[in-house]
């Protein structure tokens, strides 16, 4: 079986959701969050982590998951371009989300962790 590595930038409620899955999964989504969009590539995950979870959560604080999905899988959720062309994203809509982590393989990984001074 093939895998890719995606990236995941969250916050620390999310971590703390992630983090009783085992490490095995991403929460459900919010009812006003109808996609689930991991990111491509490790760079814009941490841009995302820093300038976005690190300034915007009470807790000023944001992490950069890491984890490999099978290809397979992966594949069949289209990629967005939300900026310049290292910011590509995997959508895949929140009712796909438990079949999406189903193909998740080994654990979820903290791999960056970020802190906005308060």
């Amino acid at each position: 079986m093939s895998t890719i590595t995606l990236y995941r930038p969250v916050g620390t409620e999310e971590l703390a959701l992630i983090e009783a899955s085992g490490w095995k999964a991403f929460p459900p989504r919010l009812p006003e969050q109808p996609i689930f969009y991991p990111v491509t590539n490790e760079g814009y995950a941490r841009q995302i982590a820093r300038d976005w979870n690190a300034k915007h959560n009470d807790d000023k604080r944001g992490f950069v998951t890491r984890f490999a999905v099978q290809a397979e899988v992966a594949a069949s959720y289209e990629k967005k371009v939300v900026g310049g062309r290292e910011h590509e994203e995997l959508w895949v809509p929140a009712s796909e989300l438990p079949a999406f982590n189903a193909a998740i393989v080994g654990p979820i990984e903290v791999i960056a962790e970020y802190a906005e001074e308060q």
